[in-house]
C-alpha cells in the first residue's frame, strides 16, 4: 500500500511502521499508525516512580531479596576434611 508522501511526513510514518485499521460508522476506514516497541518502552520507563516513597530502590530490593534467596538455597558450606596419606 502506498501512503501519499504528506501524509507518511506528518504522520511520521516509514517503511515497516504498523499501522491499525478501523471501519467508521458510515463505512469510512481509519487507520492509525502504532508506535514501535522501543517508543512505548521510552513512554512507560519510570511510569510508576510517581508512588514511590522518597528514597525506595525497588530494584536494589530486589536484587538483595534474590541474593537472600540464593544464599538459603545454597548447601552448608563445610570445612575442608583432610585425609591421611595411605602407608602401605
Amino acid at each position: 500500500m502506498t501512503i501519499p508522501a504528506e501524509l507518511a511526513r506528518e504522520q511520521d510514518i516509514k517503511a515497516g511502521t504498523r499501522l491499525e485499521w478501523s471501519k467508521g460508522r458510515s463505512g469510512e476506514f481509519r487507520v492509525r499508525p502504532l508506535p514501535d516497541r522501543g517508543d512505548l518502552a521510552r513512554r512507560l520507563s519510570g511510569i510508576g516512580r510517581d508512588w514511590l516513597p522518597a528514597g525506595a530502590d525497588p530494584i536494589g530490593d530486589l536484587i538483595r531479596e534474590r541474593m537472600a534467596e540464593d544464599e538459603e538455597d545454597r548447601p552448608a558450606q563445610t570445612a575442608p576434611v583432610s585425609v591421611a596419606p595411605r602407608r602401605g
